[in-house]
């Protein structure tokens, strides 16, 4: 099996239950397919670089999978008809880099921070 990170785009409209709707959907495709979804990102409403179908912005999903070419191409027949997605992308990746959270918020990172210190002066 191969490795593979895939993002999906959805309107920037869509509701929170609908993002996770979308999801489950997608997750579902895989792991009925005998793929395994190694970790899942929602990413959050950010700015595209320009407008698509007349949206600003989107709503992120990544995914990191690990499965076999022909999950991919269900994934992505399902995903041309998809009506509150705008834009996907799949790409082989040798490995993951599951540590890195590249799209963490600011506050979040904070914590984290202040959280290791803490620990680091208590030993």
């Amino acid at each position: 099996m191969n490795l593979y990170e895939h993002t999906i785009i959805a309107r920037q409209d869509t509701s929170p239950t609908q993002l996770k709707q979308l999801q489950d959907k997608y997750s579902k495709i895989v792991e009925n397919n005998k793929g395994d979804i190694i970790k899942l990102e929602n990413w959050g409403l950010m700015n595209l670089s320009y407008l698509i179908k007349k949206n600003k912005k989107g709503n992120y999903i990544h995914f990191k999978i690990k499965a076999n070419g022909k999950i991919l191409s269900e994934l992505e027949k399902n995903e041309k008809i998809d009506k509150n997605l705008l834009r996907y992308l799949t790409v082989r990746v040798k490995k993951f880099d599951l540590e890195t959270n590249y799209f963490k918020k600011n506050d979040e990172v904070d914590s984290e921070k202040l959280s290791k210190k803490k620990y680091e002066k208590k030993k």
